[in-house]
């Protein structure tokens, strides 16, 4: 999970959000919040760094950066899956609330998502779980900009590697009763099998049957020698940002991980799906990534 205040590929992802907002045509997620939550400094530091092949000495605080020049570079290798991918956890929870008549809603590893201040639904109870730092960091952007914190929304400080989310969780008034929908997108990149599944094991221990889980993965071809240029040039960027990806999983071991801690998949998209559904006849150059998957589980019952 993120560990430091917010990590450079999370700075990166919020700026795709952002940028795509402010800059996408045809979009196929508007996070209109990224922007203000990132702050005009960090987002400008972070066109720079990709402008300036992703060296932060050469920032420079009385320049700009140039939108039309990083274009092709972020449709290409930054935007595609984190708007994918936030677009139908979003969609998914928001037909899971109305099935329910309301639901729990628990981010992990939340770093600058604006969903709590987006929603419009008072029935969607909010967890965002994160390192202490991290939502620190993210608490002063929000008292920074002045908004005020919905009632149904709660900050939850959690460092993995040592606390245990089910009982930080239950403790900042989480419900194990109540229908809930648990996302983790953009974090199985960095985790070995045995690390995601110890967060499969604590969410299969915090939900009932009819729960939800949904989240994002790198395919089995991720680190093979024939894998396309764009994965191993996304690869290589993460490792050299300081967050290597770990391992790339099979459906197969995925469902069998799933499946001993009482989930079953509902739906999984593979990037001939996803290609579909998002970017078929864009002209921005987006298309999905060739080794990304999504995943929406459910809950079995016992």
């Amino acid at each position: 999970m993120i560990t430091h205040m917010e990590s450079a590929t999370a700075k990166l992802c919020s700026f795709a959000r952002a940028f795509h907002s402010n800059k996408g045509k045809d979009r196929i997620f508007d996070d209109y919040l990224a922007f203000d939550m990132m702050g005009w400094q960090d987002y400008e530091r972070t066109g720079q760094l990709i402008q300036n092949a992703y060296r932060p000495e050469l920032f420079d605080p009385a320049c700009a950066f140039d939108s039309q020049c990083i274009l092709k570079q972020i449709n290409r290798y930054l935007s595609p899956i984190p708007l994918f991918r936030a677009a139908l956890a979003e969609d998914e929870l928001e037909q899971f609330a109305e099935e329910h008549g309301g639901c729990q809603y628990v981010i992990c590893g939340a770093g600058m998502d604006t969903f709590a201040f987006r929603n419009t639904n008072p029935d969607i109870e909010v967890y965002e779980l994160d390192h202490p730092d991290t939502q620190k960091y993210k608490m002063e952007r929000i008292e920074t900009l002045e908004w005020n914190i919905p009632a149904n929304v709660h900050y939850v400080p959690v460092d993995f590697s040592k606390d245990d989310m089910a009982e930080e969780l239950v403790r900042a008034g989480y419900e194990k009763d109540r229908p809930s929908f648990f996302v983790i997108l953009g974090v199985t990149y960095y985790l070995t099998l045995p690390m995601f599944e110890n967060t499969l094991e604590r969410i299969g221990v915090l939900t009932e049957a009819g729960s939800q889980l949904a989240f994002d993965f790198p395919d089995d071809t991720t680190f093979r020698p024939e894998r396309s240029e764009r994965v191993r040039t996304l690869s290589q960027l993460t490792a050299y940002l300081g967050e290597k990806m770990c391992h790339g999983y099979s459906e197969s071991e995925l469902a069998r991980a799933l499946s001993r801690h009482g989930f079953s998949i509902l739906q999984l998209l593979d990037p001939e799906d996803l290609q579909k559904q998002f970017f078929e006849g864009r002209s921005d150059g987006m298309e999905a990534y060739e080794n990304i998957h999504y995943i929406l589980a459910a809950r079995s019952g016992d």
